[in-house]
């Protein structure tokens, strides 16, 4: 590997294709049952119980303000960590580990939305698609933010 390559975990969510850095990810899982948490905002699935560990569900559809996971659909876990935080994103499917190169990277226009902003740091440009990169500190930082929110409205 070059030193201006990067190793990037992909998944898809509806039609939009993402990644997070590959050193960021503790493992990829299948649906585990949640526990929801009351008066959590909708982008909160709920909290997983990982081998004793309590780690918050995001779901990316929510978040990324796109439509509703069919009932009969269930989302696959990718559980990032940064130091002590982790959180699942829940994601349609996982795809491969793929290596890109700096020099394909683009920051994200202005005209994307506020909301979204603060998720994704930008898109590596690859031959048949983009791959957008998730900030995987915001989320992370999200998370704790959104589940203090309900806890203090409980």
């Amino acid at each position: 590997m070059n030193d201006r390559a990067h190793h990037f975990c992909t998944f898809h969510v509806d039609n939009l294709f993402l990644g997070v850095d590959a050193k960021q990810v503790q493992e990829v899982i299948r649906y585990q049952q949640m526990t929801r948490v009351p008066l959590a905002r909708s982008a909160i699935s709920g909290l997983i119980n990982l081998r004793g560990q309590i780690v918050t569900a995001i779901d990316l559809r929510s978040r990324l303000c796109l439509p509703l996971r069919t009932p009969n659909t269930l989302p696959m876990n990718v559980v990032v960590r940064d130091g002590e935080h982790a959180v699942s994103l829940l994601v349609d499917r996982i795809g491969d580990v793929v290596e890109v190169d700096d020099e394909l990277f683009e920051p994200l226009p202005s005209t994307v939305r506020a909301a979204i902003r603060g998720l994704i740091r930008g898109a590596y440009k690859l031959p048949d698609r983009l791959l957008l990169v998730l900030d995987t500190v915001g989320i992370l930082d999200e998370s704790d933010s959104l589940v203090a929110d309900a806890r203090r409205a409980g």
